[in-house]
């Protein structure tokens, strides 16, 4: 069962990103009295002092973050949270699945799925930085074949029952991970790049955006659409969640849900002026004032 959205009102979801990792719990609960449908888990395995690659997400290439900036394992993170919410969902934007092994993220990923009662989607994305890859033992050529290989795995291993893989990249006989999810882990691909969208077409349940300007957003929706017609899945279910930068209020997202946005991703306090290290209750009203200022009415 996906999370599909077609005959309701586009959802709102909290990004944690940066924020202190004590504050996760009481802003989880906080967003799901308030109506949020979602929190996103950001992920970085680590901060380099330096990178050989531009960050893809900004206008200069550079790092909005230093070495100071907390992140939190999202997968742990999604699991604590869950022990202290009912209801609102969790899902990774996005973790990068090239530095990782699809074996054991699979067992990872399955039991978050089971620990927050099938509460979880895996937002996943290649990954942009060589350190990480190479720092983890993982070569950064061949990135993008590897994270398709790695998806079907996932998949597999995630669907349940003895399953076996004989590819390129990965290689093993049958084996099974118990329990399996009760419901169908999602899979959201991240990325902007055409390689990306193409992925996010073939093999997932919904398009995950970074950081976009509202025509850009837009185009790329419109290009999902084309690309999904030609893997002749049109008429499945499909979602988008998107960080827009330059549209906000209720009409800004109204904007995003007409151009087929499906799930709009928000950091309430940011909008407010409160920065990522503020104090939990000045982000707790943020997120209060949004719910009765936005999703109330949109």
């Amino acid at each position: 069962m996906l999370w599909v959205v077609g005959v309701v009102r586009m959802r709102f979801t909290v990004s944690v990103a940066m924020s202190p990792p004590e504050q996760f719990a009481e802003l989880a609960r906080t967003a799901e009295e308030c109506g949020f449908a979602a929190v996103a888990l950001p992920d970085s395995l680590f901060y380099s002092e330096s990178v050989s690659a531009a960050y893809p997400y900004t206008p200069d290439g550079s790092r909005f973050w230093d070495e100071e900036t907390p992140w939190t394992d999202p997968l742990v993170a999604a699991a604590a949270m869950g022990a202290v919410t009912n209801e609102i969902r969790f899902y990774t934007s996005v973790l990068k699945l090239g530095s990782r092994h699809p074996v054991p993220l699979a067992r990872q990923v399955g039991s978050v799925a089971v620990l927050t009662g099938d509460r979880f989607g895996l937002g996943l994305g290649v990954g942009w930085s060589p350190e990480e890859f190479e720092w983890c033992g993982v070569p950064y050529a061949d990135r993008g074949r590897r994270a398709d290989e790695a998806i079907e795995v996932l998949r597999r291993i995630l669907d349940g029952g003895m399953v076996e893989f004989h590819g390129r990249f990965f290689d093993f006989g049958r084996l099974r991970m118990s329990p399996a999810p009760r419901r169908r882990v999602p899979f959201y691909i991240g990325g902007h790049t055409e390689a990306a969208l193409r992925r996010a077409a073939r093999v997932g349940d919904g398009w995950a955006s970074a950081m976009m300007r509202f025509d850009d957003l837009r185009a790329a929706i419109e290009r999902l659409r084309v690309l999904r017609a030609e893997a002749g899945r049109a008429d499945e279910p499909f979602e988008i969640q998107a960080v827009c930068v330059d549209r906000f209020g209720v009409d800004g997202y109204r904007q995003q849900e007409e151009i087929g946005v499906t799930e709009a991703i928000t950091v309430p306090w940011v909008l407010d002026g409160v920065g990522f290290d503020a104090d939990l209750s000045a982000k707790r009203d943020s997120v209060k004032r949004f719910a009765d200022e936005v999703i109330a009415k949109v």
